[in-house]
């Protein structure tokens, strides 16, 4: 199996949102991404990024949000491209997993027609919610006709411990994480938003924009304990280590 990362621009948000000792006025940059992990069954995607059309028009797409989530990205870099740059079109995949429903991780979920989607029941359950578009949920994003696999606890995907779901609520009520385990890299969580920032997992201090505190604070706790076994952990959105990594056809296998 092998692990493409790809690049799907980058945002600007108050750091305090993060740290809360920053200050109100300092922001700092996160990039976005997506993972491509070839297996042998299937081409499987975590993550979508952003829609297309973000970059020119964010309020047209994100309405009063992207006053808080600034994209900097170029327009054209997003997934689609990523994937086109690998010899790949959106029909070549077979699975998308949501690590949750804000509109910088499932903005491409429209184009994958032909794929699975794996997302966590409680997270559907908190999209679908009146009121649901205050707390980040934007319907056209995630409410597509493609099949949906609503998962309710750990899922081994495709039944060889290659890529294993794994529940990590407290950003929002069904985050998930999964573990993609290669022969020669090793073995790797992709932790969303989870762990959005490094600082988040070494601190232990919870971010603003978290739903539930008590959760994530025992989510990262199951991270720091998967990370004790010598997984390395992919942050959502941590410039420093993004910036270290791999990425496009430079795979991990």
């Amino acid at each position: 199996m092998k692990m493409h990362l790809l690049s799907c621009g980058r945002l600007r948000m108050r750091k305090s949102i993060f740290l809360p000792v920053a200050e109100r006025s300092e922001t700092i940059e996160l990039p976005v991404s997506s993972a491509l992990l070839r297996h042998a069954q299937g081409n499987v995607l975590f993550d979508t990024g952003c829609h297309p059309t973000v970059p020119e028009d964010p309020e047209g797409r994100w309405g009063g949000l992207a006053k808080l989530m600034i994209p900097i990205m170029q327009p054209g870099e997003h997934v689609l491209t990523g994937l086109a740059a690998l010899g790949l079109s959106p029909d070549d995949i077979d699975v998308v997993i949501n690590s949750h429903l804000h509109p910088d991780h499932c903005g491409c979920n429209a184009f994958f027609r032909k794929a699975t989607f794996m997302i966590h029941a409680d997270e559907l359950a908190a999209a679908r919610a009146p009121g649901s578009e205050a707390a980040g949920y934007l319907a056209a994003d995630w409410d597509q006709p493609m099949p949906i696999d609503e998962l309710t606890g750990q899922r081994d995907l495709f039944a060889d411990g290659r890529i294993v779901l794994l529940p990590l609520p407290g950003h929002t009520p069904g985050s998930l994480g999964a573990l993609a385990r290669l022969d020669r890299s090793g073995t790797f969580l992709l932790a969303g938003d989870t762990v959005s920032l490094r600082e988040t997992l070494d601190t232990g201090i919870i971010p603003r924009n978290t739903w539930n505190g008590e959760a994530l604070a025992k989510s990262l706790a199951e991270v720091r304990h998967i990370e004790s076994s010598g997984t390395t952990i992919l942050c959502g959105h941590d410039t420093r280590q993004w910036d270290s990594l791999r990425k496009g056809a430079d795979a991990y296998e």
